[in-house]
């Protein structure tokens, strides 16, 4: 069963898997819980809610309003493993205790750096390291540095309405691409997929190469001046979408979506996809659910022809 984390009274900020920890009755241990969870931080009306919330049952467990400067996560420095957490407050003695439950640690200091932050001003914008979530392999471009939540070419993560075909693009454009992404998706295991590897330019560009009548549907999704003129060649156009593909922004809008998938949170999104929520619980979930969508809508073709 997926859960949307987003479906909250309020504007989600930001959402990772995180589990409860519970201090032992009369002894400083504290003990991880196995329920699989996340940390929701929402802005309602203007006031910070804290969040943990059951990603199996979409139960709220706990929801506490944060004043500015007031509450800070910490890790717990005793931890022998490192990965939990409490959440302290400077008016109370209350504390409430957290593991990160993300199957990698890469990013658990980002997280909970943004995380305070935002406690600390609801105002700032979070900052997100792509280079934690690109392989090691791929140093020319972990080297391009840090990136914001909405890089300057590239737009942010923003679902579209249901119903809507992006201008200059046909249903059976979109089909087309769906199928192609559908032949993408043979990884083993969610822990060694990432999405960064299936949208490299290595895997792109010979799609674009076999596939050049689907390139002018592209352009409406890329940035107004690197539009290829209407008399540009089609190798001038996959030149064009190569240098896209390779360039710091767009691997960093990736990036975001692999980050957002692991989450959870991208249940709004994934539906207006018209991808079942299930689409939402990872990397590998979201590119099974188009590929299953790819081949039902390829079945559905093959009826209509014989009809």
């Amino acid at each position: 069963m997926s859960v949307d984390l987003t479906s909250t009274s309020g504007r989600t900020i930001l959402a990772f898997k995180a589990g409860r920890a519970f201090r032992r009755a009369g002894t400083n241990f504290v003990d991880a819980s196995p329920t699989k969870g996340a940390i929701v931080l929402t802005n309602e009306d203007g006031l910070i809610h804290f969040m943990w919330k059951d990603r199996t049952t979409g139960e709220v467990g706990e929801d506490l309003i944060l004043f500015p400067g007031d509450a800070k996560l910490e890790k717990v420095t005793q931890s022998s493993w490192g990965r939990t957490y409490v959440l302290k407050f400077e008016s109370s003695d209350q504390k409430h205790f957290f593991w990160l439950q993300d199957s990698s640690a890469l990013r658990d200091e980002e997280f909970v750096t943004n995380l305070n932050r935002t406690i600390a001003d609801p105002n700032i914008i979070a900052i997100w390291d792509a280079r934690n979530v690109y392989p090691a392999s791929e140093a020319s471009i972990s080297a391009a540095g840090p990136s914001t939540s909405q890089p300057s070419t590239a737009p942010p993560i923003t679902p579209a309405t249901s119903d809507s075909t992006p201008a200059g693009t046909t249903p059976e454009q979109l089909a087309q691409l769906r199928g192609i992404v559908s032949s993408m998706t043979g990884f083993a295991s969610e822990d060694e997929l990432w999405l960064t590897d299936v949208l490299s330019s290595q895997n792109l560009l010979p799609l674009f190469q076999s596939h050049p009548e689907l390139l002018t549907s592209l352009f409406p999704h890329l940035p107004p001046e690197l539009i290829p003129s209407p008399d540009a060649t089609p190798q001038q156009v996959i030149e064009v979408l190569q240098r896209t593909t390779n360039s710091p922004p767009f691997r960093s809008a990736v990036a975001q979506l692999d980050r957002a998938l692991r989450t959870g949170a991208l249940g709004e999104f994934v539906r207006s996809l018209g991808l079942p929520e299930s689409a939402a619980t990872g990397v590998g979930a979201f590119l099974a659910a188009i590929a299953e969508q790819a081949r039902q809508e390829g079945g559905t073709e093959e009826r209509m022809e014989e009809d």
